[in-house]
């Protein structure tokens, strides 16, 4: 991914969050020399992992051990920012957003229902009120397994774009934010936290 250096995160805490807040990921492959992406929940794993999983209906997965070089993109708020928002001219749109790409070698894992698991953990965390599963709902995740595979991958490199408006004055940048949280909450409360 390029970036620009001074849209890199501030801090690698940055990038955790974002992943945390926005695991459902797209993870990138190549079957037969090909590019192919399924959206997935992914998660930080053990030290320098992540651990997600997908449908075994899905193909995907089974090129995996002959080409595990995979690509894990976590994408974060974004939005376009209108010229009438800066109240200046000469001015031009732009789009402010945040992301994360990982790379790293994926390799099949044994306990699908661990990962379903603490994917749900994860995802419930963020609500309130959460949920807490039942031993008859963890009856039924144990019945859907044989339909999914986990993964795991080892992550090699991160890189991050925090593209935030941040290369604006002091007053154009509160009116971005401003009408960033009329309009989209999530990019103005990631504004407020760069």
């Amino acid at each position: 991914m390029w970036t620009a250096p001074r849209y890199a995160a501030q801090d690698p805490a940055q990038e955790a969050e974002l992943i945390r807040r926005n695991p459902f990921a797209l993870v990138v492959s190549t079957v037969d020399g090909v590019p192919v992406a399924t959206h997935a929940p992914v998660l930080p794993g053990e030290e320098g992992t992540l651990v997600g999983h997908m449908a075994r209906a899905n193909p995907q997965w089974r090129s995996f051990e002959s080409s595990p070089d995979v690509l894990v993109v976590f994408s974060g708020p974004h939005g376009y920012v209108s010229p009438t928002v800066y109240g200046t001219d000469p001015a031009v749109p732009t789009w402010d957003y945040a992301a994360v790409h990982v790379t790293g070698r994926v390799e099949l894992i044994d306990d699908a229902l661990e990962v379903v698991e603490r994917t749900v953990a994860a995802a419930e965390s963020l609500r309130s009120p959460s949920w807490e599963p039942t031993p008859a709902s963890r009856e039924r995740f144990r019945a859907l397994l044989p339909g999914v595979v986990a993964f795991r991958v080892r992550v090699r490199t991160q890189q991050s774009v925090f593209k935030l408006s941040q290369d604006i004055d002091a007053e154009r940048y509160a009116r971005v934010r401003a009408s960033a949280a009329a309009d989209n909450p999530r990019l103005a409360e990631l504004m407020g936290r760069s």
